[in-house]
């Protein structure tokens, strides 16, 4: 990995199969790390993949897509195994409804054998979430590089739930419990807890998922943009107005938003936490900001750096 590498992503990526305007099926590279990795790497921060692809044409789609956004695969594994796909039509609203198709594919098959016995001092970011915590083998093996690293980076868990036919759904929870009790920044939607915490307000979840360890908790509301909290401080912040076309990746892009201001701020790393409501808004706000634009194009899709506001 190169010494640049400041956030390290990891998990799986896949290709997702939407729908067009004339209902043709279109493929798209995609899965919530893939798409983590690509946004981060586009606002400018230096990031690598850890995952499993596929020597399949879509495989090299997706480790073509990563290295032109700038993300660094010296960490990634490749394997002849399928490529993971999923199916997302797309309701009125542009929102994905999704089917995976996942026996047998690259994104499970990443094992401990394939992860470094150590990572650089650099890292200051250990990202993981979605599919990656829910398949096997990669579900165990990315707790297990969790535990081992556990105080050394920011973790950052992305929840971003995902129901996959014959998954044990109890063993789901119980790992993401486990993971937020490593003192992580979790960011979740208002579905993911609504999952986790059947009957909680997003402002009642964010307080169960701060009491089961997590050092903060921010959860995007769709169209209400997201509400953030911390043991000492809360903010809401709402996204700019846009024209949407999908929703894909948006929350995706919103997590690497929150990681490229913690970094540029100087606020990232093992101790990393928003210190007051002024600066968990500005994180909010950019994150917004970051996650309506990808919504303004078809899928997973994320902003470069210089179409922001100001080019921040």
């Amino acid at each position: 990995m190169t010494d640049r590498a400041r956030a390290l992503i990891c998990g799986e990526a896949l290709i997702d199969v939407v729908p067009d305007a004339d209902g043709r099926l279109q493929p798209h590279p995609g899965g919530g790390p893939f798409n983590t990795a690509r946004a981060l790497a586009r606002l400018g921060v230096p990031t690598a993949f850890l995952g499993r692809l596929s020597s399949d044409p879509f495989g090299k789609l997706l480790s073509g897509q990563l290295v032109t956004d700038g993300v660094d695969l010296s960490m990634a594994s490749w394997g002849d195994e399928p490529t993971t796909l999923a199916v997302a039509p797309l309701d009125n609203g542009g929102d994905a409804t999704y089917s995976f198709y996942v026996d047998g594919t690259s994104a499970p098959g990443l094992t401990d054998e394939m992860v470094p016995a150590e990572l650089g001092a650099e890292v200051a970011v250990l990202h993981m979430g979605t599919l990656g915590l829910l398949l096997e083998p990669v579900a165990r093996t990315l707790e297990s590089l969790a535990e081992r690293e556990c105080g050394r980076h920011l973790l950052m868990l992305d929840l971003n739930i995902r129901a996959v036919r014959g998954a044990d759904q109890d063993a789901y929870r119980a790992r993401l419990l486990r993971l937020i009790a490593m003192d992580a920044l979790v960011k979740a939607s208002d579905d993911d807890v609504a999952w986790l915490y059947p009957k909680l307000t997003a402002e009642a979840a964010a307080d169960r998922i701060l009491e089961a360890g997590a050092r903060a908790a921010l959860i995007t509301l769709g169209a209400k943009g997201a509400f953030g909290a911390t043991r000492h401080c809360q903010a809401r912040a709402c996204p700019p107005e846009v024209d949407v076309i999908d929703t894909i990746g948006a929350g995706d892009a919103f997590g690497a938003a929150v990681i490229a201001w913690l970094l540029e701020h100087g606020s990232a790393g093992a101790a990393a936490v928003p210190g007051s409501d002024a600066e968990l808004d500005a994180v909010l706000r950019f994150a917004c900001e970051v996650g309506a634009l990808t919504c303004t194009r078809p899928g997973a899709d994320p902003p470069w750096r210089e179409e922001l506001t100001g080019g921040r």
